[in-house]
């Protein structure tokens, strides 16, 4: 099997993956909350149910990224963490207690940690001008899970029999369906997965593959379309003339059996301080956190609003958690459209200009709901609406210029820090919201002042917010170490 199929198959696993977990979110939000009744929890026990999962993957992702940066190998990692996924999907099967409950979302966010490695092995063998194109389609699959896990919980609540000692109904089969899934993943990944080597490790002869795209740039994609010319897919800073060449051509179909892997440290000269606190990469965490802050505490907030104002259930949740994954997934297909065409840093304000006009439509006319049912219902799906389609812009930009302004040696841990103040976010979103349900004035205003913070903090940097010069840098720095 060649390097150009290794790829394909290796980027479709990943896909498959983030449509999982996914699917595991779907089937799990929409019931947690009744779940939690029925075991006697409190009220907050939502919130902290929530933000376990994200707490053990704040922990755990820049571990698994510091690890796949040493080893420069991610499928064992992938496979040690999806353990955890199965343990913990089974821990909330079994359903004992609102504190079984509880450590099993913190078991399986173990496992979600693992997403720092995958990303970094994104950005090691991809190109700077496709990586966004890659990223949505990456993050457009766990949204296609979300628009798939309602369709699963549709015939789950249906489930009633007893699995020798343990009940299986509508609150407990979601985990065990979940666990049934994720030891499906792991002969996936034992199967399909393949440690490829990253682009700068092949030799002079091999470089055309670092400078020319071609057909498979998009794998996740266009897998059926191995013949397509390149220049019909070309974007940025490349001309039709350049890209006629196709990848396939260009690279043989048996790379060396040992590219030229650099075995050095890559933390040798690393330093966390430098790599992390420049102005760029601030604004960037500063925006991952404040927009997974909002999306989570919006997420809390929905459930029991539509309970007390709509009357919805498990099926009424699940209906309009699929139609949401619909909106998000055409807005990931349009921002990978439009990453052809916008830098990323357009794509990011824009992004937020759309969040804040959601957030400040929410104040207007969701923070005290008037004018009947159906007046009601439209001001919360147009809310909604809003929230959702300023969603991919913010997230496919960010990550994809966090990639271009961190060390690519080290992008596995530099990716695990993002999704540690990513994580952070979605802990505290959760609890904010969690506990000011009932005044939503005080709670939607926090999230305004967050989006003015990040709009004002983007505009004083927007001129950094660019791919530096890495080719140079990185030669200058292998000369050095």
């Amino acid at each position: 099997m060649d390097y150009r199929q290794k790829r394909k198959l290796s980027f479709l696993t990943i896909g498959l993956m983030f449509l999982l977990s996914g699917v595991e979110y779907a089937v799990i939000l929409p019931t947690i909350w009744r779940y939690l009744q029925l075991l006697e929890a409190p009220p907050y026990f939502l919130g902290l149910g929530l933000s376990a999962f994200s707490f053990s993957g704040l922990v755990s992702g820049p571990m698994f990224g510091h690890w796949s940066d040493k080893t420069r190998t991610t499928k064992s990692i992938i496979l040690f963490s999806n353990v955890f996924e199965i343990v913990g999907n089974f821990m909330y099967f079994m359903g004992y207690s609102k504190w079984l409950l509880l450590s099993s979302r913190l078991v399986a966010g173990i496992g979600a940690g693992a997403g720092s490695s995958i990303f970094g092995f994104l950005t090691r063998t991809t190109l700077p001008d496709e990586r966004a194109r890659v990223f949505a389609a990456v993050m457009a699959c766990r949204q296609a899970g979300l628009l798939i896990g309602p369709a699963f919980n549709i015939f789950l609540r249906l489930c009633d029999f007893k699995l020798g000692p343990f009940e299986v109904n509508k609150y407990t089969s979601p985990g065990l369906f979940m666990c049934g899934m994720w030891v499906l993943m792991q002969f996936a990944v034992m199967a399909l997965y393949w440690d490829i080597p990253p682009l700068d490790s092949f030799p002079e002869e091999y470089m055309p593959l670092r400078e020319i795209r071609g057909e498979d740039d998009d794998p996740l994609m266009s897998l059926e379309d191995e013949h397509r010319p390149a220049a019909e897919g070309s974007y940025g800073l490349l001309s039709p003339e350049q890209t006629e060449t196709p990848l396939s051509s260009e690279l043989p179909p048996s790379p060396p059996d040992s590219p030229s892997l650099d075995t050095s440290d890559p933390f040798e000269n690393f330093s966390a301080s430098q790599e992390f606190l420049r102005e760029e990469v601030v604004v960037l965490l500063t925006a991952q956190f404040i927009t997974l802050f909002n999306q989570t505490a919006l997420e809390t907030m929905v459930t029991p609003l539509t309970q007390k104002y709509f009357g919805f259930g498990e099926l009424g949740n699940s209906v309009m958690y699929s139609l949401c994954g619909v909106e998000v997934i055409a807005g990931f297909f349009l921002v990978r459209w439009l990453s052809r065409v916008l830098e990323d840093r357009v794509v990011l304000a824009v992004g937020l200009l759309i969040c804040s006009g959601a957030c400040v439509w929410c104040l207007i006319f969701l923070a005290n709901p008037q004018g009947g049912f159906a007046f009601e219902l439209i001001e919360f799906i147009i809310g909604v609406f809003l929230q959702l389609l300023g969603l991919p812009f913010v997230a496919v930009s960010q990550v994809s210029l966090f990639s271009k302004v961190t060390a690519e040696k080290t992008q596995g841990f530099s990716q695990g820090v993002r999704r540690s103040v990513g994580g952070l976010a979605t802990i505290l979103g959760p609890l904010w919201a969690g506990g000011l349900i009932g005044n939503l004035y005080v709670m939607l205003g926090m999230m305004m002042l967050l989006l003015t913070l990040i709009m004002i903090m983007m505009v004083l940097s927007y001129e950094k917010l660019v791919e530096p010069p890495r080719v140079e840098h990185a030669h200058d720095s292998e000369n050095g170490g």
